[in-house]
């Protein structure tokens, strides 16, 4: 199967590739402290909260200061290309997923098989179709992180209250219309919930995926678990978890912008 289907797969390392390598050299020019700048400015225009902002725009600097933010550049280079593909395969399946009732009966055991398998699962394919390194760490991450972003579209949409609906359909506007107008606007809190769970869980399969290649914060824990070497490990682990809380409470925050305001 691997040798009939060689250039099919080639092709589409080679475009992950090119946009990795993208998103890789975008990242590099930016210096360290402009992401500091960055994560304090987001936050605080997201949450408003100046100590907040200013504690999440702190943690940056703590990577830095362990010597390993070239490592955390690679590895949210390969989070944000997994997070950027899983949105383009899975808000459309979301929305399928809540028009036709026989894709969702197709893919709701899918996405059960997806999400109760071990992530360890995911790197033996990944691994068989394109080898060793960042591209099968990626396809990996992207397959892992899939699910929560098409179930919460679905559910999004799903939740949309018939009454608008019917309100909308009243005046006229056609099926597309009522998707693109009404249901997608009053559905974004729940799909950038699942854009939060996706982007957490693209998170934690980089840092398995170090075991088939990938470079990154990832690759620092696994060298320090086989050496033993328990400082190196814990900066390597605080770097990650650092990374996790700014990746989080970013996107949470930008969730809350969507939500509708409290009567």
């Amino acid at each position: 199967l691997i040798e009939t289907y060689a250039p099919f797969f080639d092709s589409i390392a080679g475009g992950i590739l090119s946009v990795l390598i993208t998103i890789n050299d975008f990242l590099v020019i930016v210096p360290w402290w402009g992401y500091i700048l960055a994560v304090g400015i987001f936050s605080w225009y997201s949450s408003k909260k100046i100590v907040a902002s200013l504690i999440l725009a702190s943690l940056p600097y703590f990577i830095g200061m362990f010597g390993l933010w070239p490592m955390a550049i690679e590895s949210l280079s390969v989070i944000i290309t997994s997070v950027l593909l899983a949105l383009i395969i899975g808000l459309p399946l979301g929305v399928l997923m809540a028009e036709i009732k026989s894709v969702a009966f197709v893919l709701r055991p899918l996405l059960d098989g997806m999400q109760t398998m071990p992530s360890f699962v995911y790197l033996i394919p990944a691994m068989m179709l394109f080898g060793l390194g960042k591209v099968p760490a990626v396809f990996a991450t992207l397959i892992y992180a899939l699910p929560p972003v098409i179930r919460l579209t679905a559910l999004g949409l799903n939740q949309v209250p018939k009454s608008v609906e019917e309100a909308a359909l009243a005046y006229g506007a056609t099926r597309w219309q009522l998707i693109k107008e009404v249901r997608l606007p009053l559905a974004m809190p729940s799909i950038l919930a699942g854009v939060n769970q996706t982007t957490m869980m693209a998170l934690a399969m980089v840092v398995i995926s170090s075991m088939i290649g990938a470079r990154g914060l990832g690759q620092e824990v696994l060298v320090s678990i086989n050496r033993i070497d328990v400082g190196r490990g814990f900066e390597a682990g605080m770097s990650v978890v650092f990374l996790a809380i700014v990746i989080d409470r970013l996107t949470q925050n930008l969730a809350k912008k969507w939500e509708p305001p409290k009567r």
